[in-house]
């Protein structure tokens, strides 16, 4: 293979190379289509510390609405005649007092699901991932999916997970294995108490460890997107041209305009009263109405090549030519196309129109 074609297909290759870091534009697509960096183990995390923390600072009341439910059902509804009406206020009571106890921990449950989630991606609302893709239904796309690295890192937490709660759970436990071996013999309140105690240990330690876990499961899910986001050189010179445009249309837009506006200024060259020159290097066109004007205007102007256009269109159409290197120098450099001409110099292009309109007359009365 030739050197130039190696050379060039390496440059290709690095090109398409993703080693530039993601645009804001590339970044809000990926937002609106649900892809951000998320980790699903934080929001568990949060929800087991909070509700084994609930557990910890309530538990002891809501113990006790259980066993007044138990001791109504035992005392109260026990005596009650079985009748449709009684069964249906009984089931009501039991069910509200129920509901009642674990609202709090449902509550908690889902401000915790709500707060990291919102601490991870902010307020995002999207029904991208809801739609119905039939590249999802394809067998060989799912084998890959299942086979893929991102699957062994998820077996790989899925394991770590629950090695961590049993090796919590075992020392704990096994800390506690004294205890455990003489709940025989203490009576029945005493032990639901010290197995409340030692459920709510585990739950809190889990749940810290858990949370743990998901700190670096997030860093690992912000990395893993933010390789996965990034873009080729190419990508980005694409992205460049749909947002700004493609450099060569506009430059050909551009110089159409360029085309259209200086057709339209020769067009203007006619009417002009007279053209100021350097002679060689510029030439603007000058034409006053005092019915619509304050002032002389600027109708056209231009340097070299274009000049020497207004010249020759100026000649055509017997528009005067003056010669006047310093107020046609002035006049190029300060005033723009359809501008009045300054106060400070129009005292000159007075002179050079009443010069015009003098000559002007003399011709006519010698056609006269």
């Amino acid at each position: 293979m030739p050197r130039e074609l190696r050379l060039s297909l390496n440059l290709q290759l690095f090109a398409q190379e993703k080693t530039e870091t993601a645009t804001p534009r590339k970044r809000q697509e990926s937002r609106q289509k649900g892809q951000v960096a998320k980790s699903m183990e934080l929001p568990g995390a949060l929800i087991m510390l909070g509700a084994f923390g609930l557990l910890a600072m309530y538990g002891a009341s809501m113990g006790d609405g259980i066993v007044s439910m138990f001791r109504a059902g035992l005392s109260e509804y026990i005596l009650w005649d079985v009748t449709d009406a009684n069964i249906i206020v009984m089931f009501s009571q039991l069910i509200r007092q129920g509901f009642l106890l674990v609202l709090p921990i449902f509550a908690v449950g889902v401000v915790m699901a709500l707060l990291s989630t919102y601490a991870q991606v902010g307020f995002l609302f999207t029904g991208e991932p809801l739609k119905m893709k039939l590249e999802k239904l394809n067998p060989i796309q799912g084998f890959k999916q299942i086979f893929s690295m991102r699957s062994v890192v998820e077996f790989l937490k899925s394991m770590l997970k629950v090695f961590i709660i049993g090796t919590i759970a075992f020392f704990i436990l096994w800390g506690e294995r004294t205890t455990l071996l003489t709940l025989a013999s203490v009576p029945l309140e005493a032990m639901f108490a010290y197995i409340a105690s030692l459920t709510l240990r585990l739950g809190l330690f889990a749940g810290a460890a858990l949370l743990i876990l998901g700190l670096l499961d997030y860093a690992y899910q912000k990395w893993e997107y933010e390789k996965n986001l990034r873009m080729s050189k190419q990508d980005i010179k694409d992205e460049h041209k749909k947002t700004e445009g493609d450099p060569l249309v506009k430059s050909k837009i551009r110089e159409k305009q360029r085309r259209m506006a200086l057709q339209r200024m020769m067009q203007e060259v006619p009417k002009a009263d007279v053209v100021i020159t350097n002679p060689t290097h510029f030439a603007v066109a000058i034409r006053y109405d005092g019915n619509e004007m304050d002032a002389p205007r600027v109708i056209a102007k231009g340097a070299d090549y274009l000049a020497l256009r207004i010249k020759q269109v100026a000649k055509e159409h017997d528009v005067p030519l003056m010669e006047n290197k310093p107020l046609a120098r002035a006049l190029y450099a300060q005033v723009d196309i359809g501008q009045s001409v300054p106060q400070e110099m129009f005292h000159a292009v007075a002179e050079v129109l009443a010069y015009v309109y003098k000559t002007k007359g003399k011709g006519a009365a010698a056609r006269r």
